[in-house]
């Protein structure tokens, strides 16, 4: 801001300049700090009743003077932005702030408390029927349920023999065990086995043996009715089982697996 003001017609005639700082949209921490500045023209011109800017400009070098005199001004931009109102979105019973508001709060923690809890009953809700999808998609297909339980009629396994079914893509050794099969395998010592076991434990009726063909060792398929006693062989690392299908020799650490298995009453077995 420049001020061309002449005293008087005998004093000369000199220029007042003061500064002006605008800021920007943010405000400043502190205070603006003023910063007069005064140009004095030297006495080279007389300004007239009627002059023009161009005769008033200085010709003579300059001097410029900074003191208390001078004029400051300092203005924020953006001074118009006005402060939003959101009365109309407020809750009347809110909206005056000298009001005690704790039964309002009362309700609304009430409902929040209602959103919060349904919320959480929806998202439980959710993730058991996610987890039940995702389980029942690993399960076994309809065939293979089909063939989870199997039935054999016993009437057609004579005695001494062992009958070979499939069963849960596994072989099956039913065996029709002999009297004397039978005596043999009960008087054995059972605390000298590799895999201790009585053989009523590995039977329901004793002269029916129902075990799963698969050796314990590597799982090969034994042959029925061989080996050095008598039960099953298996020749691909000569693991010899008896006729209960507990191991005697040979590298099989266990003994042949027992399936879950009962007898309805009917001349039938039903493993599974």
């Amino acid at each position: 801001m420049i001020n061309i003001v002449s005293r008087s017609a005998n004093l000369a005639p000199y220029l007042k300049a003061s500064t002006q700082a605008v800021a920007s949209h943010i405000k400043q921490l502190n205070p603006a700090v003023p910063s007069p500045v005064k140009i004095v023209v030297p006495p080279a011109l007389e300004l007239l009743t009627s002059f023009s800017l161009s005769n008033s400009l200085p010709s003579a070098p300059v001097r410029a003077l900074s003191g208390p005199g001078v004029t400051t001004q300092v203005r924020f931009a953006h001074t118009d932005i006005q402060i939003p109102d959101f009365s109309a979105y407020r809750r009347k019973d809110v909206q005056d702030i000298t009001a005690v508001t704790r039964r309002s709060e009362d309700a609304r923690k009430s409902f929040s408390y209602l959103v919060v809890g349904g919320g959480a009953v929806v998202g439980a809700y959710a993730a058991k029927t996610l987890v039940g999808e995702f389980i029942s998609s690993m399960s076994a297909t309809a065939d293979v349920l089909a063939l989870a339980k199997i039935e054999v009629k016993l009437g057609d396994i004579p005695e001494g023999k062992s009958v070979t079914f499939k069963w849960r893509g596994k072989p099956l050794f039913i065996r029709h065990r002999t009297p004397s099969e039978i005596q043999t395998e009960r008087s054995v010592d059972v605390p000298s086995l590799r895999d201790p076991q009585h053989d009523a434990d590995r039977v329901q009726e004793a002269e029916w043996l129902v075990i799963i063909g698969v050796c314990t060792h590597l799982g090969c398929v034994p042959i029925a009715n061989a080996g050095d006693f008598g039960g099953y062989y298996c020749p691909c690392h000569g693991s010899h089982y008896d006729s209960s299908g507990r191991i005697r020799k040979g590298p099989a650490p266990l003994n042949l697996e027992v399936p879950h298995y009962e007898f309805p009453g009917d001349g039938t077995i039903i493993v599974g």
